[in-house]
């Protein structure tokens, strides 16, 4: 089968110009161990970046020269794309300074090739079978231990007979050895559920229509209802409109769906937004929480819930949801943060269709082949400042604010602790509060979001700026009263606990500062910068800041959430607190 390029890879695989072996003027140097460094201030690196994206991963991102590594996931990854190994040695030939080692187009060639080596097929409705014509590799295969206690009875020599309960494990194996499977052994169809986009659609009390991205991306997961299509993850901004992927995904497969996020605050911007695009009633969209435990033809889920038990000894109860409807899709939100258990029964239902939604495919524990295999590869991405030239999201400023401990003795205190200790002190200190009332003066007519870690600080900000304050504890129901009186502008500055990472639904918010982090997490960079990216509806401009201490562990773990903005193509702009503050800017 020819897999239908989607048209933006196809655009950035056509080559201007005929492929030269090297050219000085390039902005890349490719390395023999598969990095790839790349100079930012060549007059070619914004095309050369986004050539590179989808089948390298950003490792590095200082100033002057990012490093990109080209490992066997992203190249497996973008084979499932519909790359071929000619395409992505011919984007490092367009692009390179100097001669390519000898040894990557042939490192590269093996490497995209062993994906697909080994497929999963189907029989009939109760036997699968792995298929591999290499017998060799094969018969390699069959003794490996990982592999082998996932085998069935050997039909033939290019064939294993595969018990359907085993499908994910066997995928998770394979691709621990290197070979990962291409799974066309199709789908279980699920219960029918009539399904249609609303012909005009209103957002936000404004016209709504589906971008031409989003509609992309659903087409391409949904391949026509092959069996190539119907699983894999779908990589967009927060605020492009995941959601609204996932929806007319749901309307392509017209099958009764399973939706699991992040918090029940997401579950119930998930139902609004089924509910106010598409044809679906409240009565078939339906919460499933620890507050609501209903089930309908789609039932939005959270993760907690589903990894709850009450004691480690436990299984966990609410894992028979899976089992509950005859379901047609399964919807992973935010698929980067799935928890450890959901991906052990997730290796048990390879058989329902499973959709991932993410802003980014970096995991903080490392189990992105954990993602391709049980979800499925990525299949569909767009960069951020794309969707920014075109006005899908805003234009956004990103600065770094370096403020000094305030005393010889916070110093001290620093000095002497340990090394989480030393992080708390650093996150909290308190001269970061002058940055903070200087930023919420010069933005005093405008939507600001205030955001940190630790509650004892974000509290003491809230009594001295008299404003309200979103934490965990705070009731549902005072915290949907606070985002409606955000969206109305009758609140315009809000401050936000780490509660404030996932799926809220705050669209006009275009000012966020950040006064503390979670350890330099890319997950929460990716969160916390999509509270401000959706459009305005004036135009105007989104601003980001974080404010970091000065000579403390908080500028290292500042290095890793600026790997997240580089990578997306953002500048990333670092001012010392006197840059802001306009008495120590005088004093100095």
């Amino acid at each position: 089968m020819t897999v239908t390029m989607p048209p933006k890879i196809a655009k950035a695989l056509a080559p201007s110009a005929p492929p030269m072996s090297f050219d000085p003027t390039n902005p890349f140097i490719v390395q023999s161990d598969r990095s790839v460094l790349v100079e930012v201030d060549n007059p070619k690196y914004t095309e050369a970046r986004d050539a590179i994206a989808p089948f390298a991963e950003l490792e590095k991102s200082p100033e002057h020269i990012h490093t990109y590594r080209i490992s066997n996931l992203s190249l497996w990854n973008a084979a499932a794309a519909g790359f071929s190994a000619d395409e992505v040695v011919g984007v490092l030939q367009r692009y390179t300074k100097f001669p390519i080692p000898q040894n990557i187009p042939t490192d590269i060639a093996e490497t995209v090739a062993r994906y697909g080596r080994v497929k999963l097929e189907r029989i009939d409705a109760d036997h699968l079978k792995l298929v591999c014509s290499d017998k060799p590799l094969l018969a390699e295969l069959a003794r490996n231990k990982k592999v082998k206690e996932y085998l069935g009875e050997k039909i033939d020599d290019t064939t294993f007979a595969v018990t359907p309960a085993f499908r994910g494990v066997l995928k998770q194996a394979l691709i621990t050895v290197g070979y990962p499977a291409e799974d066309i052994a199709g789908y279980t169809e699920g219960a029918l559920l009539p399904i249609a986009l609303r012909d005009t659609m209103v957002h936000d009390g404004a016209p709504f229509n589906v971008r031409d991205y989003q509609r992309e991306a659903a087409d391409v997961f949904h391949a026509g209802g092959d069996v190539r299509g119907g699983s894999g993850v779908i990589v967009l901004p927060c605020g492009a409109g995941k959601t609204v992927v996932g929806i007319i995904a749901m309307s392509l497969l017209q099958k009764n769906t399973l939706v699991l996020t992040t918090s029940i605050t997401a579950v119930k911007q998930w139902r609004r937004e089924i509910i106010d695009k598409s044809t679906l009633t409240a009565d078939e969209v339906k919460e499933y929480t620890g507050e609501t435990k209903d089930i309908g033809p789609v039932t939005v889920a959270t993760y907690q819930i589903l990894t709850y038990r009450p004691d480690k000894t436990e299984d966990f109860p609410h894992f028979g949801l899976f089992e509950q409807r005859d379901w047609g899709l399964i919807i992973y939100d935010e698929v980067h943060l799935l928890p450890a258990p959901v991906f052990r029964v997730t290796a048990q239902i390879q058989a329902r269709r499973r959709l991932g939604l993410t802003a980014t495919l970096i995991r903080e524990d490392g189990r992105e082949g954990d993602v391709f295999s049980l979800i499925g590869p990525k299949k569909y991405d767009v960069p951020w400042r794309e969707l920014e030239s075109k006005g899908w999201i805003a234009n956004a400023s990103c600065s770094e604010i370096r403020v000094a401990l305030p005393t010889d003795a916070t110093r001290m205190e620093y000095a002497v602790a340990d090394h989480r200790a030393k992080y708390r002190i650093a996150s909290e200190n308190v001269a970061k509060d002058e940055v903070v009332a200087e930023l919420l003066a010069r933005y005093k007519d405008q939507r600001v979001i205030v955001i940190g870690q630790y509650l004892s600080q974000l509290h003491r900000l809230a009594e001295r700026f008299e404003l309200p304050l979103i934490t965990g504890s705070t009731p549902n129901s005072e915290r949907e009263d606070l985002y409606n009186k955000f969206r109305s502008g009758e609140v315009r500055h809000l401050i936000l606990s780490k509660v404030g990472n996932f799926a809220i639904d705050l669209p006009d918010a275009n000012v966020l500062i950040q006064v503390s982090g979670t350890f330099g997490s890319r997950q929460e960079e990716a969160q916390r910068l999509g509270r401000i990216l959706r459009p305005k509806g004036d135009h105007g401009d989104a601003h980001f800041f974080t404010l970091v201490s000065r000579d403390t562990r908080e500028l290292d773990f500042a290095h890793h959430r600026q790997m997240f903005l580089t990578e997306q193509g953002y500048s990333y702009e670092i001012l010392d607190e006197r840059d802001v503050l306009p008495t120590k800017a005088a004093a100095g």
